[in-house]
């Protein structure tokens, strides 16, 4: 087994995060996860009766997660302080996260509202080619949301709690979720394993995430106060068990609506609204999203720090 995650990898893997964020070219592991999910989808998945289905579904899950824990835990354990630092930054996503959103929102102020949506494009799964100002913010804010639950504090937790080896799991059932883990055929008995799966995995990050969003709030002068109210009353409404935590506590943080409809792949889809006294997100909401985000991201990170050195004291 490696040896638990050291204060000065944490420190290292997340100041590169912040420095680099994930650069276009480096090859990043989360591709190697979703060629491996969909050369086993290719061989695995085939009609048949529902249980089967699950069955071959779970295989892949089973698969491919543990084999990102065996390759991460091999190359750990052989690789030393450098390999385990470029792991962990791998797992961290802060910098590409507010990056990619913050030139949407910088396009929308420009008047660029095609180019905005190309840009938004590439970081929701919605469909953006109609969208106006309004479900652009509506769509960077709640990506902003959701994606710092699963880009950076759920990776912080597990790095802190098993060291690259549990955080490249993580990953990976992440990524198994956004490829397999759909609700409707083909994938509503093949991908349901990896959705329970990635439900079990971000239910403590998705909350520990939508407190950092209200301690953010507290720290940069934002409503904590609102983003507490909402995340208490809204957070379960949204119909993933996680991802309204986070979205419930930027909403009220911000004090404007998120959720309604939107639509994927041509269908509308309606998700409930979050905050529903508040008011149609602008710009300068979608500023302060990206501030939040940050130091939500930063005072995660400080958490993790203060564990760790503690861990390592009572060595």
């Amino acid at each position: 087994m490696t040896a638990p995650m050291t204060s000065r990898v944490f420190v290292a893997a997340y100041a590169l995060d912040l420095a680099a964020g994930d650069p276009p070219r480096f090859p990043h592991p989360v591709r190697a996860m979703g060629w491996a999910t969909t050369v086993s989808e290719r061989w695995l998945r085939r009609p048949g009766p529902p249980a089967q289905e699950f069955l071959r579904g779970a295989l892949v899950t089973g698969l491919i997660a543990g084999g990102a824990w065996a390759v991460a835990e091999r190359s750990v354990r052989f690789g030393g302080f450098l390999s385990e630092v470029l792991l962990a930054w791998t797992t961290l996503a802060t910098k590409s996260l507010l990056d990619e959103s913050r030139a949407v929102v910088d396009a929308v102020e420009r008047g660029e509202l095609v180019r905005a949506r190309q840009l938004l494009a590439r970081i929701v799964g919605r469909d953006t080619g109609t969208l106006e100002e309004p479900e652009i913010l509506r769509a960077v804010i709640e990506t902003i949301a959701e994606g710092l639950c699963d880009g950076v504090i759920a990776p912080i937790v597990y790095l802190v709690a098993g060291g690259v080896p549990l955080a490249f799991a993580y990953k990976a059932v992440n990524t198994l979720d956004s490829m397999i883990g759909h609700r409707d055929p083909p994938y509503l008995y093949f991908g349901r394993s990896a959705a329970r799966l990635d439900d079990i995995a971000n239910f403590v990050p998705a909350r520990i995430t939508a407190l950092a969003i209200t301690a953010a709030a507290a720290v940069t002068g934002a409503d904590a106060r609102g983003a507490w109210s909402v995340f208490s009353r809204d957070g379960s409404k949204h119909p993933s068990p996680n991802a309204g935590q986070s979205e419930a506590a930027m909403a009220g943080a911000l004090g404007v609506r998120l959720g309604g409809i939107s639509s994927y792949a041509g269908a509308p889809v309606f998700k409930p609204v979050l905050g529903n006294e508040g008011r149609t997100p602008g710009v300068p909401d979608a500023r302060r999203a990206l501030r939040l985000g940050r130091v939500a991201s930063l005072l995660v990170f400080a958490a993790g720090l203060f564990w760790l050195g503690r861990r390592e004291k009572r060595r």
